[in-house]
């Protein structure tokens, strides 16, 4: 049998392992072609045009067998096909829930993607694991939780509340858990139903119930829910409330719902992925009272941190609940820890293998600091009463909702089809204009229009410049004379 044949390390047989010079060519070239962007945001359209067959097409071709410069890749990605997709960090964007972006979060990366240290198990990086415990228990801190309590970063809301409730299964309900029943408003993200079907919940057992005039869920709705349920022989298990919904921004009542979850012995879950982090400043925490009484909490720092997509974060009140249903013994990995001060990320999600998310919320506050984002917080609920201010005054358009953070939802002032109809093409209107990107969304039934103000990068100059073509295109849609916006 022949022997293996051994690169030579002299010889030029390790593509893969690129010199130093090289490789800070490619990283020269890809961080200017990105800072062109960023520093082209304010002038791109909100949103670009849809990719053609002719684009799609490029990207149709079998895998590579030799390779080349990466250099002309990166600008022909950010040249001809990041722009045909939302602009998702710039100012004008105020569509769904927009996410930051933010520098540091890249500058992170880079350094967590070329050091590429493993922080799933403590011993496999001990200062990192800690690093990233830290930027935990300021989390933890911020919303007035426990000492005993941990935290756990994610990818996003959805995976943040998948776990929540399989800690909320596994504390109140156990091994045997079909009869077990879920409550939460018919606003509630669409992730919780799906999170309580991947725990193997049946369906019926996730329950929406109507949400109230104001778009929110009334306690005494849980409370004749949970009382109906009793009587069929079923098992209440948890309350689930929105800090800020994603259809309307609607804040349900958390103190009164965390009472009722205690009385009944639930688990009290806040989904609060998109408002939650509105807590870090004064206006925000009494908007979200009882935001801190929460057994679980789900927050985005992509949303309101501004951070980079793929940051989520789940905190739970306490720590023991959020390892239960984790903890898994392996030989094969080094020791995990008992020790308080050092956490196995591993026993704390269903992950292993993960990206160092930590970095990111770290290096972001210790370069910024948090004054700087409740400022940028506090801004953002300012810029969201203004508009509600703006088209209150617009003849034709109506507010559909409370204007609790800061999203903004509002209407043509017609009936039925009609108004739809109407509302519809007044979004359309103005996302063709492409210097704000607004997004749809049904309430009781009708369309309605969202302002999200969540960027940033979005700010009074952009956000009135917005107002004034609302009202150009609502009275050029609907026959009237816009009214002056500004000031």
């Amino acid at each position: 049998m022949a022997s293996a044949r051994v690169p030579d390390p002299r010889a030029n047989t390790f593509p893969l392992e690129p010199e130093v010079a090289v490789l800070r060519r490619w990283f020269d070239h890809a961080v200017e072609r990105a800072l062109e962007h960023v520093a082209s945001l304010a002038d791109q359209p909100a949103a670009g045009p849809v990719p053609t067959p002719a684009d799609f097409a490029a990207l149709d071709e079998p895998i590579p067998e030799a390779g080349g410069d990466p250099c002309p890749l990166i600008d022909r990605i950010v040249r001809d096909w990041v722009p045909k997709s939302f602009t998702a960090a710039g100012p004008g964007y105020v569509a769904y829930v927009p996410g930051g972006g933010l520098p540091t979060g890249a500058l992170a990366d880079v350094v967590s993607g070329l050091t590429n240290r493993f922080v799933g198990v403590f011993a496999a990086a001990p200062m990192l694991a800690r690093l990233e415990m830290t930027a935990l228990r300021w989390l933890l801190d911020e919303f007035r939780f426990p000492a005993a309590a941990r935290g756990v970063f994610t990818s996003g809301g959805s995976v943040a509340n998948l776990i929540a409730l399989a800690c909320a299964r596994e504390k109140v309900l156990g091994e045997a858990f079909s009869d077990g029943v879920l409550y939460a408003s018919d606003q509630a993200h669409h992730s919780l139903p799906k999170a309580a079907r991947f725990l193997g919940f049946p369906r019926a057992r996730f329950r929406m119930l109507p949400s109230d005039a104001q778009l929110r869920l009334a306690p005494a709705t849980v409370a004749a829910a949970i009382a109906e349920d009793r009587a069929r022989g079923l098992r209440p298990a948890v309350v689930i409330a929105s800090a800020g919904t994603v259809h309307s921004g609607a804040v349900d009542p958390m103190v009164e719902l965390s009472e009722l979850a205690r009385r009944e012995k639930l688990w009290f879950h806040v989904d609060g992925a998109y408002g939650g982090f509105f807590a870090m400043t004064p206006e925000g925490r009494a908007r979200l009272a009882g935001i801190e009484r929460a057994d679980s909490l789900t927050v985005d720092p992509h949303k309101g941190l501004f951070l980079p997509y793929g940051t989520g974060c789940l905190l739970v009140r306490d720590g023991v609940d959020l390892k239960r249903p984790h903890a898994m013994v392996s030989d094969y990995l080094p020791k995990l820890q008992d020790d308080r001060d050092a956490q196995d990320f591993c026993e704390h999600s269903p992950e292993l293998s993960r990206d160092f998310r930590g970095l990111r919320v770290w290096l972001s506050f210790k370069t910024f600091g948090a004054a700087a984002f409740r400022a940028a917080l506090d801004e953002k609920l300012a810029l969201a009463r203004r508009a509600a201010e703006a088209i209150r005054a617009m003849p034709g358009l109506e507010l559909v909702a409370p204007v609790d953070l800061s999203l903004v939802t509002f209407r043509v002032a017609r009936a039925g089809d009609e108004g739809d109809r109407l509302t519809r093409a007044l979004l359309e209107r103005v996302n063709a204009r492409q210097r704000l990107h607004l997004s749809g969304t049904l309430l009781r039934g009708r369309f309605a229009i969202r302002i999200c103000v969540l960027s940033f990068r979005t700010h009074s100059d952009r956000l009135e410049e917005g107002l004034g073509q609302i009202a150009d295109e609502a009275a050029a849609l609907l026959g009237r004379a816009s009214p002056q916006v500004g000031g």
